[in-house]
């Protein structure tokens, strides 16, 4: 497969906002979020179709499909950064013209249920996107520094990433040492699991696999690893980077449950895989940057990820 680096965003691009999944309860959000854009000395372009509510989706599937359409089609966008999360982007999958989006590759920013749109597209076009923060949940609000700086030199320097860190250089928990190599891809379990069977879902052989979550009961989280291991995910990946697992407890006080730790422990710490645990990345406010699809080295004997390559061109 030819992989594909989009170009790096330059001051006063055109950034494209678009909501392929849910849409925000308060779309004040969605403007606070183009102002601290326009801010940054960047124009922004605004989908068609944002603002609108059908059911739990940010509009139709044709609706939300006509603005993807429109960003890569318009000559002028550079980037396309999502609205938010939610549910949705899965149901666009078998719509999209990956063609026309091949043809036109910029980056492509988001997290959470857009992992399922970012699959796809490294599957059908090669190109490298970004789990990274969103308009209406990240940049609504006072911005996280730590975010910020890695965020936007991801995405506008062509200088290699180099070595990953947490805010504050807190340590990555190692639960498997082991150094190995790979093309980092994933995101979050449920969408991941949920591609599973499809053709949306690239190949793992030799990849590194990043996984988050968030609002899972620790026994929906045992499920899907479960069924990672079952479809022998984990004999064919190069090795594992966890990232936040956020509010996954059970919320019965009465139930009895595995916590979160011992189902992690109970299927990685057995496996011949360096894994990581503990990397901030997810849905928390001090957010990595990963793009998926790079290359990256996993030294879990000396705690460290590294990008020795630049994301974009």
């Amino acid at each position: 497969m030819r992989i594909i680096k989009p170009k790096k965003l330059k001051p006063g691009d055109v950034i494209g906002i678009i909501s392929p999944a849910s849409s925000p309860d308060d779309l004040s959000k969605v403007n606070r979020g183009v102002q601290y854009l326009e801010k940054l000395g960047y124009r922004v372009e605004v989908g068609k179709h944002v603002g609108i509510q059908e059911g739990y989706l940010a509009g139709t599937d044709q609706q939300r499909i006509t603005d993807i359409h429109s960003m890569f089609a318009n000559k002028l966008i550079k980037a396309i950064f999502s609205i938010r999360g939610g549910y949705g982007s899965g149901r666009l999958l078998d719509k999209l013209n990956y063609n026309q989006i091949r043809n036109n590759p910029k980056i492509f920013v988001g997290y959470s249920d857009i992992c399922a749109l970012q699959m796809a597209l490294f599957v059908k076009c090669g190109l490298i996107t970004f789990a990274g923060p969103m308009v209406a949940v990240d940049f609504h609000d006072e911005v996280s520094k730590f975010t910020e700086e890695v965020f936007w030199r991801t995405i506008t320097s062509d200088k290699k990433i180099g070595k990953l860190s947490n805010p504050r250089n807190e340590k990555f928990y190692v639960l498997n040492k082991g150094r190995s190599f790979g093309r980092i891809i994933g995101g979050n379990l449920s969408v991941l699991t949920s591609l599973m069977g499809t053709e949306y879902l690239p190949k793992l052989k030799d990849s590194i696999l990043l996984l988050e979550d968030i609002n899972e009961a620790p026994y929906r989280i045992d499920r899907m690893f479960n069924q990672l291991r079952l479809a022998k995910i984990f004999k064919q990946i190069n090795g594992i980077v966890l990232g936040h697992f956020v509010n996954c407890v059970e919320s019965d006080p009465e139930k009895k449950s595995f916590s979160l730790n011992e189902v992690v422990i109970e299927y990685f710490q057995k496996l011949d895989l360096p894994v990581i645990y503990n990397v901030k990345h997810g849905h928390i406010k001090e957010n990595l940057t990963i793009p998926f699809g790079i290359r990256c080295v996993l030294n879990a004997s000396r705690g460290y990820i590294e990008i020795p390559e630049s994301a974009v061109s």
